[in-house]
């Protein structure tokens, strides 16, 4: 893009050039041409920031943007001679504003129209205003010379973009001042003003534009030109307060006083601001319309000035944003780090306690130890729960926040991934659900061992009773001198016991049994019980070998006696079976019962009945055997025979049975009793059952529902996120309110543990399966408001509209075929391709990386829409950062610690001052700091 300009302005010149031959030839006045490209435009602006509390004296490498004047400047160049078309003030405001750059160099210029005949000056000035080498001049003193010189300094200008027309070499060397002039201001347009852009307009433009805006809140101040609008001195002051408040109490300035005003600006600007005072206040207020181009050149000297300082306060606003953004990660990934830490910390505490399986020998130790776990359950786990949860969201904002910053994904240190801790998690879980599984077996095998060794005790001590006397007994020899009546008696009486002995086999056997049983079950107190066995066992052989004995005596004395009283042997045959049916009943009306359900209770009540059915029976059978012994003692009376006190065949007399039936009418009742209560308690225990399985019944589907309701709210979202963002929230608290169901669940099956009640055939939900669901939910509903909360963050980040956001989720659902909140690869690509994207595989799996990096198939709408804002929004990037530090660093490539306080705030400066690394590169002062490598690292691409 080209800007035509005329020299001088608003007409056409005609000027004086010379021939090869010396003579003056007239030309038409022709128009300069000067072109600056885009790319040329940047390398002239990219100038270091201005510091207005800097001395005179500071290096000029730090104050580029300020022209300065040199001490040599306090003897004033004398006023060139005047020139049709120009005024004296633009000849000494193009002196002054040469001279102002030449300083940098270490010279200036007293007459413009002399001191550039050589084009030695010349070439310098264009030195230190571009920055660039210009080809070495030629040192000779003849005209040739100085015409090569000149050429050399007009051909650098062509090359960056103006086209100079009508003015050659031979004009500047023959002093022409006209021409010369119009050189100064083609430079000074090039270079000086050219290069001012304010909201796409540009050179003298947005020279205006920027004044106007700067002054605009000004009283008497109203620039429409540069010309009259600055005779009264307003103006500039303006510009001056605008930027430095504190060099001009603007209240105090008069608008009829412009000389004073004018002063005090040119003043001003020369002590504080270094600008030179290139205008003379006189000439200003006294001419009708002062000159355009010498206001323009001086006005620009303000617009680098205070340019320099405005791009310096922009460049380290971004850095600090980028370094706030970066403190903020950092703080979010210590939080991370800690509550990781605690949470496995607290983890790797409780597994060792749920892995002990050391038994407790006593019921009462085993039940402590459940009320220690349903503690845990109930007090210790949830709030570990909640801290998973909030660890899970901490980490997904986190990645968030770093996806949107384009910094590198934040790796937790080894063993704190969230997958780490949901393993962790996991073996918790499992070894919790093995140490339940275990306590209430345990509990169980107890309950069932103390039932065993309490009816061992029994049968036990039954047993030892029967046999209490019988080895004295069987080892008498009470035959010896009995009669043969006697003999047969003690033979059948000794049949009747081998008969008892024989009843008695199953008894033995099954104490064996349980032994042997409470044995397998690790009781506790096995030892006493495999020494009472193993005593009743000996005693058990011992007696059959007794009896044997007997047995074979008593045959051999048979052969001589052979006297018996037939009724006394009708009495032990009646008698005998009836005692052993009389111990039987005893001791199962005695017997002890374990029973889980009401069924249980009834078929004890059902065989308790059967068995009063046969008491009748009994009551006849025991008056026939206590009437044969009345048979007895009539047939003694009547034949006056010796009174038998004892019975020869059998040691059980009348009194045995009649005790022994007494007996069992009074243990009848008491069972009746006893099974009746039990059955009560039964009862109790099946209301139990239903009230926990009505409420489980209830609680179990509405998880199930509110579960699905959640997913389906995940995959359907509609709506602002402001508006999801409320609907969920309400979710979430009606899933809180029904939190009382849940405690309300927890009691009843609390009071079903206490009563021992572990099984429930009236509902397929165990407490169990309600935590999982009711966690599970709790889990659901807090990733489905931490994505929409990220969409918030991705939003607001990005500056996207709710509008592109429903486009989004409707793109996104078009294509979840499956409704599950995820597109697989294959559907993506559909979705790419029918937003105009034209993919090849190496550019689909390149996506798909960035997309999917964990390989699990899918592609989340989060990354969706992370792949959208990417594809849309503009973010700060490295060279941008690199850039900024450029400008606080004065176009150098390393920064002081000095500059870092001067231009940042005291928080971000001192970070960078820790982070960044010295700087390796030649010339640079002690403490010198390296930006690149700072900023690189800032968004992961090398290690600081």
């Amino acid at each position: 893009m080209g800007i035509g300009l005329c020299v001088p302005p608003a007409r056409c010149w005609k000027r004086l050039t010379r021939s090869s031959r010396g003579q003056p030839l007239e030309r038409p006045a022709a128009t300069i041409i000067i072109g600056l490209s885009i790319v040329e435009r940047r390398k002239q602006t990219q100038r270091g920031p201005v510091d207005f509390s800097r001395s005179h004296s500071a290096p000029a490498a730090e104050q580029q943007c300020k022209p300065r004047i040199s001490a040599a400047r306090s003897t004033p160049a004398p006023p060139s001679p005047a020139v049709p078309g120009f005024r004296t003030t633009p000849c000494q405001t193009f002196t002054a504003w040469c001279n102002s750059h030449l300083r940098k160099a270490g010279t200036q210029i007293e007459n413009i129209e002399e001191d550039f005949r050589n084009g030695l000056k010349l070439m310098l000035l264009l030195e230190v205003i571009s920055g660039e080498r210009l080809p070495r001049p030629d040192k000779g003193k003849m005209r040739f010379h100085k015409i090569a010189n000149v050429n050399k300094a007009l051909d650098f200008i062509a090359s960056k973009g103006v086209k100079l027309v009508s003015i050659g070499a031979e004009e500047i060397v023959d002093g022409n001042l006209k021409m010369t002039l119009g050189m100064i201001w083609t430079i000074i347009l090039r270079f000086a003003i050219q290069d001012i852009s304010v909201e796409e307009t540009s050179a003298k433009e947005g020279l205006l534009l920027w004044c106007q805006r700067k002054t605009a809140p000004y009283r008497n101040v109203n620039v429409q030109n540069f010309h009259t609008s600055w005779k009264d001195g307003l103006a500039l002051c303006a510009l001056i307060h605008r930027h430095r408040p504190d060099l001009i109490d603007y209240a105090k300035l008069r608008k009829d006083d412009p000389i004073g005003n004018l002063n005090t600006a040119f003043e001003v600007a020369e002590k504080y601001l270094d600008i030179p005072k290139m205008l003379d206040a006189e000439d200003i207020v006294n001419t009708p319309k002062p000159d355009e181009k010498a206001i323009m050149t001086y006005v620009s000297c303000f617009y680098h000035a205070f340019a320099g300082a405005e791009q310096a306060e922009t460049a380290a606003n971004r850095i600090c944003k980028v370094l706030a953004v970066n403190q903020e990660n950092e703080k979010l990934m210590e939080e991370y780090e800690k509550l990781a830490s605690e949470l496995l910390e607290w983890i790797r505490r409780t597994v060792p306690w749920l892995e002990n399986r050391v038994g407790e020998p006593s019921m009462s130790a085993m039940q402590r130890k459940l009320e220690d776990f349903r503690d845990y359950r109930r007090l210790h786990k949830p709030p570990r729960v909640q801290e998973k949860c909030q660890l899970e969201i901490n980490f997904n904002t986190l990645q968030t926040k770093l996806r949107l910053s384009h910094r590198p994904a934040f790796m937790p240190s080894e063993g704190k991934l969230v997958s780490d801790i949901a393993n962790a998690w996991r073996g918790l879980e499992q070894v919790e659900k093995g140490y339940e599984d275990w306590l209430l077996s345990e509990i169980r095998r107890l309950q069932r061992l103390q039932h065993l060794a309490e009816k061992f005790r029994q049968k036990a001590s039954l047993h030892e009773a029967w046999t209490r006397g019988k080895e004295e007994m069987l080892s008498q020899r009470d035959y010896d001198s009995a009669s043969l009546q006697e003999v047969r008696a003690l033979l059948r009486r000794h049949e009747a016991f081998e008969s008892d002995l024989a009843a008695h086999q199953d008894r033995v056997e099954h104490i064996a049994a349980l032994a042997q049983e409470l044995n397998e079950l690790d009781y506790h107190e096995a030892a006493s019980v495999n020494s009472r066995c193993q005593a009743i066992c000996d005693q058990w052989d011992n007696l059959g070998t007794l009896t044997q004995k007997r047995r074979d005596a008593l045959e051999r004395m048979e052969k001589l006696l052979e006297t018996i009283d037939q009724l006394q042997l009708e009495f032990a045959r009646r008698a005998a079976p009836f005692n052993n049916w009389l111990d039987g009943a005893v001791e199962d009306l005695q017997d002890v019962w374990l029973v889980h359900s009401v069924e249980e209770t009834q078929s004890l009540l059902t065989a308790h009945d059967q068995f009063k059915a046969t008491l009748p029976e009994a009551d006849r059978e025991q008056g026939a055997i206590m009437g044969i012994q009345g048979e007895i003692q009539k047939i003694c009376q009547t034949y006056g025979l010796r009174p038998c006190s004892t019975n020869p065949y059998i040691t059980l007399s009348p009194q045995d049975i009649n005790t022994k039936w007494d007996m069992v009418r009074k243990l009848v009742p008491s069972r009746d009793q006893t099974l009746q209560e039990e059955l009560a308690r039964q009862q109790v225990n099946e209301r139990l059952r239903r009230q926990f399985a009505a409420q489980a019944n209830a609680i179990g589907p509405w998880i199930q529902a509110k579960v699905e309701e959640v997913g389906r709210l995940a995959a359907g979202l509609a709506g602002s996120l402001e508006e999801q963002m409320a609907g969920l929230r309400q979710q979430e608290q009606n899933i809180i309110n029904y939190k009382t169901n849940i405690d309300r669940l927890e009691g009843d099956h609390q009071l079903l543990q206490e009563s021992l009640v572990f099984d429930n055939k009236h509902t397929v939900y165990s407490m169990e399966h309600i935590r999982v669901g009711w966690e599970q939910l709790l889990t659901s509903i807090a990733r489905t408001i931490n994505e929409v909360e990220n969409q918030v963050l991705t939003r607001d980040a990005k500056g996207l509209s709710q509008e592109q956001l429903n486009e989004f989720r409707a793109s996104f659902n078009h294509f979840d075929r499956k409704r599950n909140g995820m597109m697989e690869p294959d559907d993506f690509r559909a979705c790419l391709i029918s937003m105009g994207y034209d993919l090849g595989e190496v550019e689909f799996a390149r996506i798909m990386t960035m997309m999917d990096p964990n390989a699990a198939g899918v592609v989340t709408f989060q990354a969706f829409i992370d792949f959208m804002t990417r594809e849309t929004a503009e973010t700060d990037t490295t060279e941008q950062v690199v850039a900024s530090f450029k400008i606080l660093a004065g176009d150098k490539n390393y920064i002081t610690p000095e500059e870092l306080r001067r231009e940042l705030p005291a928080k971000q400066a001192e970070y960078c001052i820790r982070r960044m690394v010295p700087y390796k590169g030649s010339g640079a002062p002690a403490g010198a700091l390296d930006y690149v490598a700072f900023s690189s690292a800032l968004y992961g691409e090398s290690d600081l």
